[in-house]
């Protein structure tokens, strides 16, 4: 009797220990990577503040959906939830979701046979059939996100349509007690290499989608992979029935060539949800000119970073420098907001300090009517004109 209970209160002790593991070590990795640089922070001045007040601001880029916070809480990492959203005014959040990461990550070049999301996701306890299939791991994050806005009581809602956006952004309480979430995904190895996973994913709410993350995949090849090239034959097949569901094709990550291969194929306007230029920060995923003029050709729209593979100096002043350029280059209706939010990055202020770029952006020039359009405006103007009507 006496072994019995030792082994008993043994199996207690490592239940106990594995379950703080796994309690411990998604939180103590959210906070280690997702960092806010506060030190970065800019003057910001009373204009700056009261323009600020009266924006409606919408965000191309964030992975809060891979972490284990609750979208509704207030948390003291990371960088974004709903309450820090609404107190920087943000109207409507893309929020991606991210189903694959390689070990090693880098800029240069990532084989796509490891991953770190796997080890997350059981820590965090997904459901077991999000543990071998990126598929799996982009529906359930799509649940969370209906979940919480379940659960939000009004305080988010989940935008699938031009219709749902039109009655978000008209809502008095737009930008001060409601924010919109429109679901995205980071590279279509979420696709399990199906294509009728396509339209899976859209029944599931994904209104945007990036062909490629960090790696290339069966559909294309990424900025950051190992072939440097474009679209596969399925990659050509995944853009035409995107096209043919009114999918937003995301183009951040994806190598030079297949770029070209999409603007070639696709016969509706594109987006890089998350992005800097070459011009004001060199790096394998950053916009050309040339790219930027051909994005704008076709109607496109071009969010920019705040982390430092997009803006190299990790400041609101750089970000807005980049903005500038792009505006210089297509017109300023073509430029967005892309923050890379809780995507593994460092940036200078949290979703609750979005007036940083209000005042960066006049700090390079921008009119008050051109700060409102890249803090919001150009994007809703996007999504109204490029979601399903309803």
């Amino acid at each position: 009797m006496k072994l019995r209970s030792k082994l008993a209160l043994g199996l207690a002790v490592l239940m106990v220990i594995v379950l703080v593991v796994a309690l411990a070590v998604p939180r103590y990795f959210d906070a280690r990577t997702n960092v806010v640089l506060s030190d970065k922070l800019i003057p910001v001045s009373d204009a700056a503040r009261a323009l600020h007040s009266s924006l409606r601001v919408v965000d191309l880029h964030d992975d809060l959906l891979l972490w284990s916070r609750d979208p509704l809480e207030r948390y003291g990492h990371g960088h974004t939830d709903v309450p820090r959203l609404l107190e920087g005014r943000t109207a409507l959040q893309v929020f991606s979701a991210v189903t694959q990461s390689p070990r090693g990550l880098n800029y240069e070049s990532n084989t796509s046979d490891t991953d770190n999301i796997t080890l997350l996701v059981i820590l965090q306890r997904w459901p077991m059939k999000t543990w071998r299939s990126r598929t799996q791991r982009a529906l359930h994050q799509a649940a969370r996100l209906r979940d919480a806005a379940q659960r939000s009581g009004g305080r988010l809602r989940v935008i699938r349509s031009a219709a749902e956006l039109d009655a978000l952004v008209s809502a008095p309480n737009a930008a001060t007690t409601l924010v919109g979430g429109l679901l995205a995904i980071e590279g279509l190895h979420a696709l399990d290499g199906k294509l009728a996973n396509v339209d899976s994913l859209f029944a599931a709410g994904y209104r945007m989608m990036g062909l490629t993350h960090f790696f290339d995949n069966a559909v294309a090849a990424s900025a950051h992979g190992v072939s440097k090239g474009g679209l596969t034959e399925l990659g050509r097949q995944v853009v035409r029935r995107m096209d043919a569901l009114r999918i937003i094709i995301d183009v951040a990550h994806l190598a030079p060539r297949g770029i070209d291969e999409v603007l070639r194929i696709a016969t509706r306007p594109i987006v890089v949800s998350h992005t800097g230029v070459q011009a004001t920060c060199a790096g394998p995923r950053n916009l050309t000119d040339d790219q930027i003029r051909a994005i704008a050709a076709k109607g496109g729209l071009i969010g920019i970073g705040y982390w430092d593979g997009a803006i190299c100096d990790v400041t609101a002043s750089s970000a807005a420098r980049a903005i500038r350029h792009v505006a210089n280059v297509a017109g300023v209706q073509f430029v967005a907001l892309g923050s890379d939010f809780d995507g593994a990055t460092k940036v200078p202020f949290d979703g609750s300090q979005l007036v940083q770029m209000t005042q960066a952006l006049r700090d390079v020039g921008f009119s008050d009517a051109d700060v409102r359009g890249i803090m919001g405006e150009h994007a809703i103007r996007f999504l109204r004109a490029n979601l399903p009507p309803n």
